[in-house]
């Protein structure tokens, strides 16, 4: 992973929540100096444990430098406060400054309306995993980010995990139903692999135990191995063994598949929905 060490200017972080934090602290362990940043951040408490890390950090957009020229602003604040917060950082719209979201559900349209028509948008889908430096993060670039853009963004979000670039924005609601969903359906996974283990008859204790460690470690098999998730599905899998039958279960046509597919499609309308609404 590289290391974040040249950045062409100062960033400009609006919004320190979990999101927020986990990308600081990503970026700050990757080598960008504390003084190049700058932080945004309403709370008292936050500013004050965002100060002990060495960044500039104030409590609205009146307590920034007024000579600041960022390179990136990214926007980490609540999508439902875009409307009263943007406007304010409009002034740093330029060619060489770019706004990078990790806002879901707000459109780069709908932050244009906001920031101005040349405003230099990205806008990413990021999910929780990030918290502990293993999330997956989409994001699409409008048409006047450059190449360097581009590469910036996606250096400051492999902060916390993996990142791909999409191009096409209208995909992003697949991705927040995919992967911005989709721990809290793994969650869901664990919550109902420990239940079925009390069912038969295990310690409640012992059965979470079993479930979590048992996700989590084929999950990091899935993503260390070489083969798919289908071979290593088969490689479990012994004929006429135990496993074969919960999977005659699990994959039946009124199975897991149908069921998966049903749950991403309405998180798919749902995004789009609220997109259309912004």
């Amino acid at each position: 992973m590289p290391e974040i060490l040249n950045l062409p200017g100062s960033l400009l972080l609006v919004g320190c929540g979990k999101m927020g934090g986990a990308l600081l602290d990503g970026w700050l362990a990757r080598g960008l100096p504390p003084k190049d940043v700058f932080i945004v951040e309403p709370f008292q408490a936050m500013r004050e444990t965002l100060a002990a890390k060495g960044v500039n950090v104030c409590a609205d957009e009146s307590g920034l430098p007024k000579d600041l020229r960022p390179a990136v602003i990214l926007l980490a604040t609540k999508p439902q406060q875009f409307s009263e917060a943007l406007p304010a950082y409009a002034r740093f719209a330029r060619p060489d400054c770019c706004y990078l979201s990790v806002a879901a559900g707000k459109t780069i349209a709908a932050m244009k309306q906001l920031l101005g028509p040349n405003a230099v948008v990205i806008r990413a889908m990021p999910n929780t995993p990030a918290a502990v430096g293993r999330g997956i993060t989409v994001f699409t670039p409008d048409a006047n980010a450059t190449e360097a853009q581009r590469r910036i963004s996606s250096e400051l979000l492999e902060a916390v995990g993996e990142v791909a670039e999409l191009e096409d924005e209208g995909l992003l609601d697949a991705v927040t139903a995919v992967s911005g969903g989709g721990p809290a359906y793994v969650f869901l996974l664990i919550e109902c692999l420990a239940r079925a283990g009390v069912e038969a008859g295990l310690p409640e204790a012992l059965a979470m135990q079993l479930a979590s460690v048992t996700v989590s470690g084929a999950g990091e098999l899935a993503r260390l191995s070489a083969e798919d998730a289908a071979t290593l599905r088969r490689n479990v899998t012994s004929p006429r063994g135990t496993t074969l039958e919960a999977l005659n279960v699990l994959m039946a046509d009124d199975g897991l598949q149908p069921l998966m597919t049903r749950a991403i499609a309405a998180a798919t309308r749902r995004s789009r929905e609220l997109a259309e609404n912004d």
